[in-house]
């Protein structure tokens, strides 16, 4: 029977859309399941075959659930807030809403192409105003909370105000920025603006000067996982460190409690490690250095007080506030050349380079309290202001990087470890090491000596024992128009939310994307932009007074908003009276199983856990954590076509710029880089070339040679893999119709076989690549079906692995030979007869398999297992509907289209979707007969087939009489008989 991929998986999915197959119910007696794929963010270039992996393992998963009888939530939305969508605009004029709604019809039309059992009624869009209409109010609820210490979880901001009323700031344990002192009747008689200006302190969303990664090519801050060597990772502009107002989350009040909860979740060790050392928490101590002749004071965090008698001098970061106080007036140069050499880099940046250290002295200098030496105060970068206190005692002789900073600056260094004479990498910060050189600390181990040293530290009253987190505040502002509206307006410069009545605030229109020519972020030229305190309203920025109409926040919130809650908005997505219902969040609970990148370990995972903790603190929810398991997928790689070697004639000339002056340039074929030398290619130049590349750079007095090692180096750019043979050979009639690539002949030197030879590499998968491969095209080929087992055949979920085209037709012919098996040519042929033991023991060894699988996510195997079970039923021209149907409903969560079909054709009016899954019955799998091996004196012989049910007196008595026994005894009588029934039969003669 023809298998019509196209006729079969377009007329299954109509069905599926027409009937509404997996619209979940929130009014059932069935145990629910919940599965859940990372937010995707709809790009203008579509799905490639690796975005699909997750998706596909997540709907084998939902699909095996609902058989199994659970009411399986699988939902599906669009992180469409971003970055991409402004710039798009920006480019080219078009609203980001349009762009949007575009690529998400894109997305969507894609999805349903591959078959995926989403629930399509309760998409999400955080573009949408009544979707962040809700993250608005979470924010509010963020604003108006402060997290309680001694409860150990956030509370509202009235309770906080009520205790300053009581008590002011006397028996408060709270997260603030500053130590603030006050009575009960100093708060009472401050001015509104001065209580608000307290509360900042407090509140867990707050604004505050904080330095951030400012992309004046963009016009915006950026996350650090935005900006990459020092530029966007969009367009490549410069990034640079500047302090800005901005609003921040005080996710930091709940880095223990982050902490801890790791350990209860179900999630891959490697990205719990990852937010473990994001969060990083340490013990150690703050010690407070006086600054000679100075009222200024340094305070640093150390996790090892009992090194300080060796502190031999004070390392402040470049932003620290008191650099400027600090600094005498022959240093400012070069601390401020310093600064402005620093601001180019990115913390990340920052604290990945080890090796290399810089800094500049301030010219002054603080008194160790222990030892009263002079310690030199210096700036330098590898001191980040966010961790700790911006500030480090730097400690030589056990640091590594202060003790390169200490070579490199000529500083003292003092060995305080016993035994430690020769500086070696693996000796510093040994905790295992004995302190000496102090006569309180001599001789003990090192928890000893922090003990003891840090009780001294507050005897002096110089600091206090203390823990310390590595995790920062999350930056909440962005300078971008394609976002989420701040719910905030300004009155005498103090932030106040606005009434949840007035939500959503909605994204005005704009005609500029774009900062306003005072530097104000794009919101910035919105006509209708201002708030009217009195009628509750947003009205014209012509209007606003700040008396009546106020200035509204002009930042937008960052993409990660609207994607750290989403997962709430599913249970409940058209309610309009609450965010969700509780009764629906206590009904779906976590997320059972939650599949995406790892790539979002410190960002996403981290910010939904944060947000998940709050809103369970002040009630809304009451589950701890968002994601009970998680899974991250590995990489589809691409089969790069690379290039082309290039030998430029303009050193470091970009890639824009090399399509430019791609006639200029030389491409040599793979096959001959090893021959290729200087002297050869200055041969194949036009002598005109070399003048014209002597005047462009100023080198006329350059030998050609030198001119060459100069001005060229080896490039190696993509080409679009569709222009390669199988044999790599590139077909320049494809290469001259792209414009990046014409006259590409004309530059080449090509192999004696007048063939120019380019190499593959296996990559990641990307458009900028020229390496992606569009799933449209194999569901067109090949079908869905073929696309969805052939991803999970790939290899483990887990791993990253090659993508090959040629691979599908083998997949492909396993499903024309599974849709066969229900067929005697073109007709249906199915058998009411009771199947073979044979054909059971087939059926019961793949569903224990798949079960298994499943269960592991060993997705891979199961398509092997799928593989083995058709040819074996094939062989046995198997047409038992007992076996056929039990089968389609087996392969169904990984092939839907062809098992409905089937299903159907079977004669069943209803979807396979809710079918049961076959039990799997060990019965089936035990022997009949049992192959015994029978040796004699140790040595096996023969095989002997007897029934699996006999006893091993029953065993001897039929081995006795066989004929091959008597045979191998040769009339000798056996000594001893060694018999384990169902494993051996063993004669000593």
């Amino acid at each position: 029977m023809f298998y019509d991929h196209k006729k079969i998986e377009k007329d299954w999915q109509k069905f599926w859309e027409e009937n509404q197959t997996y619209k979940t119910t929130d009014k059932t007696d069935k145990p629910k399941f919940y599965v859940l794929d990372m937010f995707p963010y709809p790009s203008g270039a579509g799905l490639h075959v690796g975005h699909p992996l997750g998706y596909i393992a997540s709907d084998i998963y939902a699909r095996y659930k609902r058989h199994e009888g659970f009411n399986v939530l699988h939902p599906i939305g669009y992180d469409s807030f971003g970055l991409p969508a402004e710039q798009y605009a920006i480019q080219t004029g078009q609203h980001p809403a349009v762009t949007t709604e575009e690529n998400i019809a894109r997305y969507e039309q894609q999805m349903r192409k591959i078959g995926f059992s989403f629930d399509w009624s309760r998409e999400l869009r955080t573009s949408d105003a009544s979707y962040y209409k809700w993250t608005q109010w979470i924010f509010i609820q963020l604003f108006d909370s402060w997290y309680n210490k001694s409860t150990d979880k956030a509370e509202p901001i009235s309770e906080l105000m009520q205790h300053f009323e009581n008590e002011g700031s006397q028996n408060l344990l709270a997260f603030q920025n500053d130590q603030l002192n006050f009575t009960s009747e100093e708060w009472k008689s401050a001015s509104e603006l001065d209580q608000q200006n307290i509360l900042l302190n407090y509140r867990l969303a707050y604004r505050a000067e904080t330095t951030v990664n400012w992309c004046p090519g963009l016009g915006t801050v950026l996350a650090n996982d935005e900006v990459k060597d020092g530029k966007s990772e969009r367009g490549s502009f410069p990034v640079f460190q500047k302090k800005m107002m901005q609003w921040s989350m005080r996710i930091t009040a709940y880095s223990e409690r982050l902490l801890k909860g790791l350990q209860n979740l179900d999630w891959p060790q490697p990205l719990k490690d990852a937010q473990e050392y994001w969060i990083g928490k340490s013990q150690g101590a703050i010690v407070t250095f006086d600054v000679e002749d100075s009222v200024e004071k340094i305070s640093v965090f150390t996790t090892r007080p009992d090194t300080i008698f060796g502190a031999t001098f004070i390392v402040l970061a470049p932003e620290n506030p008191l650099v400027e106080n600090l600094t005498i007036e022959g240093q400012k140069e070069e601390v401020e050349n310093y600064i402005e050499q620093t601001s180019k880099k990115t913390e990340r940046d920052r604290m990945s380079d080890v090796k290399n250290v810089s800094g500049a002295f301030t010219g002054t200098y603080a008194l160790n309290p222990f030892t009263n030496q002079e310690m030199p105060i210096y700036i330098s970068d590898y001191v980040l202001m966010g961790y700790g206190t911006g500030a480090v005692m730097a400690v030589p002789a056990h640091d590594e990087r202060d003790h390169r900073f200490a070579k490199k600056f000529d500083l003292n260094i003092v060995n305080v470890i016993e035994n430690d004479n020769d500086i070696q990498q693996e000796s510093f910060d040994s905790k295992d090491s004995v302190c000496v050189n102090s006569e309180f600390l001599n001789g003990l181990k090192y928890d000893e000596a922090k003990s003891l040293i840090i009780a001294e530290i507050e005897k002096k009253n110089i600091g206090h024992g203390t823990t310390n987190y590595r995790q920062r505040d999350a930056i909440f502002s962005r300078q971008r128009y394609w976002g989420e509206p701040v719910p905030i307006y300004y009155k005498d410069g103090m932030p106040y939310s606005l009434p949840i009545s007035a939500l959503p605030l909605e994204l005005p229109e704009v005609e500029k994307y774009l900062p306003t020519e005072d530097g104000d972020p794009p919101l910035g030229n919105a006509k209708t932009f201002g708030w009217d305190e009195a009628n509750q309203k947003i009205v014209s920025t012509d209007l606003i007074d700040d008396e009546n109409v106020f200035p509204l926040e002009l930042s937008t919130m960052p993409g990660w908003a609207g994607s750290s809650w989403y997962f709430l908005r599913y249970m409940d997505p058209n309610n309009k009276e609450v965010f969700t219902d509780k009764n629906l969040s206590d009904y779906w609970g976590q997320v059972d199983l939650y599949i995406g990148g790892s790539e979002h370990a410190t960002g996403h995972l981290l910010y939904s856990r944060f947000w998940n903790m709050f809103m369970k603190d002040r009630g809304y929810i009451n589950h701890e954590e968002p994601f009970k398991k998680l899974i991250n997928q590995g990489m589809i790689l691409g089969m790069s076509a690379m290039p082309i070697i290039a030998i430029p004639k303009i050193h470091n000339l970009d890639v824009e710029k090399f399509y430019e002056f791609n006639a200029k340039n030389i491409f040599v074929s793979k096959d001959l880089i090893p021959k290729v030398d200087h002297e050869y290619l200055l041969s194949e130049l036009d002598i005109n070339l070399v003048d014209e590349l002597k005047d462009l750079m100023g080198l006329n007095n350059f030998s050609e040679n030198e001119l060459y090692a100069f001005a060229f180096q080896p490039l190696e750019l993509h080409i679009p893999v569709e222009f390669l043979s199988l044999s790599n050979e590139i077909d320049f009639n494809k290469t001259n119709s792209d414009y990046r690539l014409f006259n590409l002949e004309k530059s080449c030197i090509k192999n004696l076989e007048g063939k120019f030879i380019a190499h593959r590499e296996v990559e990641k998968m990307s458009k900028s690549k020229y390496n992606v491969v569009n799933p449209d095209d194999i569901c067109e080929e090949y079908g869905a079906d073929c696309l969805r087992l052939y991803e999970m055949f790939l290899g483990p979920l887990e791993q990253s692995k090659p993508w090959n085209t040629q691979g599908l037709s083998g997949v492909y012919g396993f499903l024309k030979k599974f849709y066969n098996l229900y067929y005697n040519e073109d007709v249906l042929e199915i058998s009411e007869e009771e199947p073979t033991k044979e054909e059971y023991k087939i059926l019961h060894t793949l569903i224990k398999k798949v079960v298994a699988d499943i269960a592991n996510f060993s997705f891979n195997t199961s398509v092997s297992s799928f593989m083995i079970a058709v040819n074996e039923f094939q062989k046995l021209k198997t047409n038992k509907r007992k076996i056929l149907e039990s089968l389609a409903i087996v392969v169904s969560p990984y092939a839907p289209h062809i098992c409905e079909e089937l299903w159907r054709n079977l004669g069943h009016n209803t979807s396979i979707e809710f079918e049961k899954f076959p039990e799997f019955e060990g019965k089936y799998l035990v022997e009949d007969e049992i192959q015994y091996p029978v040796s004699f004196n140790g040595k096996m012989k023969f095989k002997l087939a007897l029934p699996s049910d006999l006893t091993a007196v029953e065993i001897e008595e039929i081995a006795l009489k066989e004929e091959r026994v008597l045979q191998q005894l040769a009339g000798n009588h056996p000594k001893k008989i060694i018999i384990v029934p169902k494993k051996i039969i063993n004669i000593v003669f």
